[in-house]
């Protein structure tokens, strides 16, 4: 597996032009496999966009290295990397502490309609990944100022559903967890979590270790 990382370009008119919704950016991410293209083969790349301090990073997440050359198509020239991420799924372990960031889909089913609904409010979008965590192999951690360390922000990207453009909820969540179970979290690092894959959600990623409790 690998991890790239490329910073967009934001401010050139191109990209302004041509990723004006998520499925414009999962082209992007998938042209980026011209082999796995020419032999018809459809692998899963899970890919998510981070924005800091006025910057705004694609993360790709590939079995395969990607073609750097269309990854920087619309990247600022020279800052297109490629890291092993077999290395770092190798270190992990039962019991330690890492920081984490996860945009996903948060989302409920009304039951008699089957409508996907976003969740807005700090509570129920805490409960969304508190629940999920254990199936996933983690467990989210506390701190001295709440139960849980945990921070969620939603934003609404446009995405394109047939002729018409409607909003997709990204729930973008930070803080720390506790893995219990290294061969499911590793699992999840590498297939991600909940809905919406193709279009920048699911991807989960990790700092280095904290501590590491018996």
């Amino acid at each position: 597996m690998y991890l790239s990382q490329i910073e967009v370009e934001s401010s050139n008119p191109r990209t302004k032009h041509d990723l004006v919704h998520l499925g414009a950016i999962h082209g992007w991410a998938e042209h980026c496999f011209p082999v796995e293209i020419a032999q018809g083969v459809r692998l899963r790349h899970l890919w998510r966009l981070d924005r800091t301090q006025g910057h705004t990073y694609l993360l790709l997440l590939s079995p395969d290295k990607p073609d750097l050359r269309i990854l920087s198509r619309y990247g600022v020239p020279e800052t297109a990397q490629t890291a092993n991420y077999d290395e770092m799924l190798n270190t992990i372990q039962a019991g330690q502490i890492r920081c984490f960031r996860l945009t996903a889909n948060a989302v409920k089913r009304r039951s008699q309609t089957g409508q996907a609904v976003a969740y807005t409010n700090q509570t129920d979008l805490q409960r969304w990944l508190l629940y999920r965590a254990v199936d996933h192999g983690f467990e989210i951690t506390t701190n001295a100022h709440s139960d849980f360390d945990l921070r969620a922000e939603v934003q609404r990207q446009p995405l394109r559903r047939g002729d018409r453009m409607v909003p997709l909820s990204l729930t973008t969540y930070e803080g720390q967890l506790r893995i219990i179970d290294a061969e499911l979290f590793k699992q999840t690092l590498v297939k991600g979590i909940g809905r919406e894959k193709a279009f920048g959600c699911g991807l989960l990623t990790v700092e280095p270790t904290l501590e590491t409790q018996d």
